[in-house]
C-alpha cells in the first residue's frame, strides 16, 4: 500500500478519495505549519511516496535529499513557487498544482478589495467602530467611481481574464494589459488594449491588478522605481503573490502620496508584514484568503487527490507542473 502524507488538515473530500483509492494516509492534525525540522524528520522516516503539500512547506533539494523514497509532491494551490520543480525534474519527481478551480473565487475576492479601497469601506467601518462617525458631510471618505476609469492587469492569464470581465462586463472600465503574449478574448471580446511593457500599464491605469506568477523575473516586479510611474490617484491591487511587490517601497508609496491607495491579499514576508503597513488608514489587508471559499478549497482539496491518486495509477496526473 502507497503511503501518503498530508502536511496539514484540509477541508472537502481529498482525504476521503485518497483511502478509498487504496492509499494509506497520514494527516498533520495538529492544524499548524510544520516546521522546517519537522517536514525534514516525518518525510525522512515515513517512507512516504506521495505528499499532499502546502504553499507554506518549501520542497527544495534538502527535502529530496532526505526522502528519496517521495515520488510525488501534489501541491494544494494553483501556485507551486514553494517547489523547486527544477530540481524536481532533474531528479524525476512529479510536482502538480491545482489550477482552475479558484479562478473565479480569486477573481471575485480581487474586485471585493478593489470596491474596498475605491469606495473607502474599510476606513467608513473603522470610523464608526471607534465612534467619530459625526453625521454626513459633502466631503466625508470621498472615493472613486469605476465606471470609465483604466483597470490595468499584470498577467492575463484565467484570473486576470476574469477580473478584467468584471471589470468590462460589471462595472464599465477599460481595460490595459501587459502578459508575455496579447490575449485574444481581451482583445476581441472586451476590448482590452494589450500593452508591450509593465511600465506602459503603470503609466496609464486608475487601478493596477497583479495576477503574475513568482518567477525570479517577477519578484519586485513592482518597486521603488515603477510605482512611481503610477497615477498619483492609482489604486494597486495584489492577490497574486506577496513577493511581485516591494512591500518597503510600498509602504513608502502609500506613505508619501506616490500612489493613493493599495489593496492587499498576499506579503512579501507572510504572515509578517512590512514595517509600518497595518498603520496606513490607505491599505486595504485580508489574510490570503482569496481562494477561501467552501466551494472552492473542497475542489482542490478534490483535485489534488485526483492527481496522486491518478499517479499511483500508473496515469498522467491531470495538473502535473514538472
Amino acid at each position: 500500500m502507497k503511503k501518503i502524507y498530508v502536511t496539514r488538515r484540509i477541508p472537502g473530500e481529498g482525504i476521503s478519495m485518497l483511502t478509498k483509492a487504496g492509499l494509506e494516509v497520514t494527516v498533520n492534525e495538529k492544524d499548524a505549519p510544520l516546521s522546517r525540522e519537522e517536514l525534514l524528520a516525518i518525510l525522512g522516516t515515513g517512507g512516504y511516496e506521495g505528499v499532499l503539500s502546502q504553499l507554506g512547506d518549501k520542497i527544495d533539494s534538502v527535502v529530496f535529499d532526505a526522502a528519496p523514497s517521495v515520488k510525488i509532491f501534489a501541491n494544494y494551490a494553483v501556485g507551486y513557487n514553494n517547489i523547486d520543480t527544477i530540481e524536481a525534474k532533474k531528479r524525476g519527481v512529479m510536482v502538480t498544482n491545482t489550477p482552475g478551480v479558484l479562478t473565479d473565487t480569486v477573481a471575485e475576492h480581487t474586485f471585493a478589495l478593489i470596491l474596498a479601497i475605491a469606495c473607502r469601506l474599510v476606513e467608513g467601518d473603522r470610523m464608526l467602530r471607534a465612534g467619530e462617525y459625526k453625521g454626513w458631510a459633502p466631503e466625508l471618505l470621498l472615493g472613486l467611481d469605476l465606471k470609465g476609469k483604466t483597470l490595468g492587469i499584470l498577467g492575463a492569464g484565467r484570473i486576470g481574464a476574469r477580473v478584467a470581465y468584471h471589470a468590462k462586463r460589471g462595472f464599465d472600465m477599460n481595460i490595459v494589459y501587459n502578459d508575455p503574449a496579447p490575449n485574444d478574448y481581451l482583445d476581441k471580446e472586451l476590448g482590452a488594449t494589450y500593452l508591450k511593457t509593465t511600465e506602459e500599464v503603470l503609466k496609464v491605469a486608475d487601478v493596477v491588478s497583479i495576477h503574475v506568477p513568482l518567477l525570479k523575473e517577477t519578484e519586485h516586479l513592482l518597486n521603488k522605481e515603477r510605482l512611481s510611474l503610477m497615477k498619483k490617484s492609482a489604486y494597486l491591487i495584489n492577490t497574486s503573490r506577496g513577493p511581485v511587490i516591494d512591500e518597503v517601497a510600498l509602504v513608502e508609496a502609500l506613505k508619501t502620496g506616490v500612489i493613493r491607495g493599495a489593496a492587499l491579499d498576499v506579503f512579501e514576508h507572510e504572515p509578517a508584514l512590512a514595517p509600518g503597513l497595518s498603520d496606513l488608514p490607505n491599505v486595504v489587508i485580508t489574510p490570503h484568503i482569496a481562494s477561501a471559499t467552501e466551494e472552492t478549497r473542497a475542489a482542490m482539496s478534490r483535485v489534488a487527490a485526483e492527481n496522486l491518486i491518478a499517479f499511483f495509477e500508473g496515469k498522467i496526473p491531470p495538473n502535473p507542473v514538472s
